[in-house]
């Protein structure tokens, strides 16, 4: 486990932390985040002097508590937001040099609130938005939006209002229309967030055909065991700095707990359980069960016992 760094290339640093695929040195990456700081205008700093490289095709997931710097680090990727110092690169361009529609047509971002981005009158005309801007054409733009709702599961609803739509299914409409621009970043704020156990499961599923198909995952999530079970690399954010930075099976360790306390964040249950039970921070689900069934008791998921404090500073 590690802390990030990146070069003033842009081009990764040799060496990875253990479990971790190696990348060519000379290699461009799709992000590159070089000691980079925010502060919002009411004088919140955001983020202080993070670095941060994310390699083509990674499933990374960012977690801390509300107010640590997540959404706002996300944000300097398309452009919504810009470094107050430092830089932010995006295929070895500085974001600062690259127009926000630019941006968009590389760095797709589903907000945590649906509701901030959808506005259309139609399920179909909001998937469409994107990737008409994108300057697909009419063939490619059909094919784009069936898919996407065919992925989320809304074909049946693309005459719809969004707002005749549940949370959790204006959530899915919200991801369709990113999947539909098939940018080749993703960027997910809380995608699990308001569904049921069947919604995280088909979210599951669109990162894995993400992950398989090359593109980059980035999410903001509060859900551990989504983490733990999606995503190959975890940062760990707290007070606008990176703390954590390594596999699921690294930052959920037991050794972690300490750590995780200070950002009011508990590992998922099978972390905890196998602490306890010596199988190691991600067991299977076969032995998940079976070391359950052995230990017979509470202090199998008991949380870690840290003192943590107060927490301070914008959702974000």
């Amino acid at each position: 486990m590690a802390q990030a760094g990146a070069t003033r290339s842009g081009t990764a640093v040799c060496g990875r932390p253990p479990g971790r695929r190696q990348t060519s040195c000379a290699m461009t990456l799709p992000i590159g985040v070089e000691a980079v700081s925010f502060r919002y205008p009411d004088g919140t700093q955001a983020l202080e002097d993070v670095d941060l490289l994310v390699e083509r095709g990674e499933r990374l997931a960012i977690i801390g508590q509300n107010g640590s710097g997540k959404s706002t680090l996300v944000r300097q990727f398309n452009g919504l937001l810009r470094p107050t110092s430092g830089r932010v690169l995006i295929d070895d361009v500085d974001a600062a040099a690259q127009h926000v529609a630019h941006l968009a047509a590389k760095v797709g971002l589903v907000f945590q609130n649906p509701d901030r981005q959808i506005f259309a009158a139609k399920v179909r005309s909001e998937v469409a938005f994107g990737p008409r801007n994108l300057g697909m054409t009419a063939t490619e733009l059909e094919r784009a939006v069936y898919a996407a709702l065919e992925s989320v599961g809304l074909t049946d609803q693309a005459d719809t209002n969004p707002y005749d739509l549940g949370y959790s299914r204006r959530k899915l409409l919200a991801l369709a229309s990113i999947l539909a621009m098939r940018t080749p970043i993703v960027v997910l704020d809380e995608p699990t967030t308001g569904q049921d156990a069947r919604g995280v499961a088909r979210i599951q599923q669109i990162v894995a055909e993400l992950a398989e198909a090359g593109r980059t995952i980035i999410t903001i999530s509060h859900d551990m065991r989504f983490v733990a079970e999606s995503f190959e690399r975890v940062i760990v954010m707290r007070a606008g700095q990176i703390i954590l930075d390594g596999t699921p099976a690294e930052v959920f360790a037991e050794a972690a707990w300490p750590a995780l306390a200070t950002t009011y964040l508990e590992p998922p249950l099978p972390a905890r359980v196998g602490a306890n039970a010596g199988v190691g921070a991600t067991p299977t689900e076969a032995v998940l069960v079976a070391s359950l069934a052995a230990l017979g008791n509470a202090s199998a998921i008991d949380a870690p016992n840290v003192d943590t404090p107060n927490a301070d500073g914008r959702n974000g």
